[in-house]
C-alpha cells in the first residue's frame, strides 16, 4: 500500500483506504479494522477507527456489545437510527454528532429507517483516557452555518462551547469551505493533528486532499486550509 509522505504531512489516500463490501453495507476503513489488517495503519496517537459507512435502505447493523471506547457517529447523508441498552433512541441526520461512551459495556444498534435513501455516516473510535467509565450518551446538532468558513468545534475534553464530551484530550473540529474560502488552526506545541475530507477538495498546507484523503501532521504546524471546491471535512487535534 502506497504511502504518500510530503514536507507538510503523511497523507492517507482515499482508495488506499481498506474496503468492506457486504452488498447492503460498503465501508472504507482508514485503519486496521475487522477483517482488514494493516500494521502501517493502525490508528492514529488515540484515534483508533475512522470509518466511512454507507448502508442500504432497510438495512443496518443489529444490537452489538461495545466496552472501552468513545464513539462517534457523523451522519453526511440520509438517517441514522440509533438505540441502545442505556435506553437511549434517536434518529439522527446530517449536522448530528452522536457521542457514545462505552465504558464498562453497553449494546447499541445502528439502522437506515428509509425504505429508499441510503445513509452514509463516518463512524469515529477515539480511545478513552481510562477504562472502565461509566457508560454515556450525548448529541448536538451543528448547523451549515456553524461551520461555514471555519473550523467549528464540535467535540471536546470538557464539552466547551456546546460541543460533545469525549473522555479523551481532543479537540474534534468541522468546516465547510466554498472554494477559495480558508480556514486556519494553530494547535499547541506537540500535538498532533489529523485532517479527514469528508466530501469535496481543499488544500492543507499545500497539500492537496480529495473527498476520502486523510491528513497525518505530526507534530502539527499552524494549519491553513482552502477550499478548492466545495469541501466538508474533520480535523482532530490530539495529544
Amino acid at each position: 500500500m502506497k504511502d504518500l509522505t510530503h514536507a507538510n504531512g503523511r497523507v492517507r489516500k482515499a482508495d488506499e483506504r481498506g474496503l468492506a463490501d457486504f452488498g447492503w453495507l460498503k465501508s472504507r476503513h482508514s485503519f486496521s479494522f475487522g477483517e482488514y489488517h494493516d500494521p502501517q495503519h493502525m490508528g492514529f496517537r488515540t484515534l483508533r477507527v475512522i470509518n466511512d459507512d454507507r448502508v442500504a435502505p432497510n438495512r443496518g447493523f443489529g444490537a452489538h456489545p461495545h466496552r472501552d471506547m468513545e464513539i462517534i457517529s457523523y451522519v453526511v447523508e440520509g438517517r441514522l437510527q440509533h438505540k441502545d441498552s442505556m435506553g437511549n433512541g434517536s434518529v439522527i441526520k446530517p449536522g448530528d454528532v452522536q457521542r457514545m461512551s462505552a465504558g464498562t459495556g453497553v449494546e447499541h444498534s445502528e439502522y437506515n429507517p428509509s425504505s429508499t435513501e441510503p445513509v452514509h455516516f463516518l463512524q469515529i473510535w477515539i480511545q478513552p483516557e481510562a477504562k472502565g467509565l461509566e457508560p454515556s450518551y450525548e448529541e448536538i446538532h451543528v448547523s451549515p452555518e456553524d461551520k461555514q468558513g471555519r473550523m467549528k468545534l464540535i467535540g471536546s475534553r470538557d464539552g466547551r462551547d456546546g460541543s460533545i464530551t469525549i473522555h479523551q484530550d481532543v479537540n474534534l473540529y468541522a468546516a465547510v469551505l466554498a472554494p477559495g474560502d480558508t480556514a486556519s488552526l494553530s494547535p499547541a506545541d506537540g500535538r498532533h493533528v489529523w485532517i479527514q475530507i469528508v466530501s469535496g477538495s481543499v488544500s492543507a498546507n499545500g497539500t492537496e486532499l480529495e473527498t476520502g484523503d486523510g491528513l497525518a501532521l505530526s507534530p502539527a504546524p499552524d494549519i491553513t486550509v482552502t477550499g478548492m471546491t466545495r469541501a466538508e471535512f474533520l480535523v482532530f487535534d490530539l495529544g
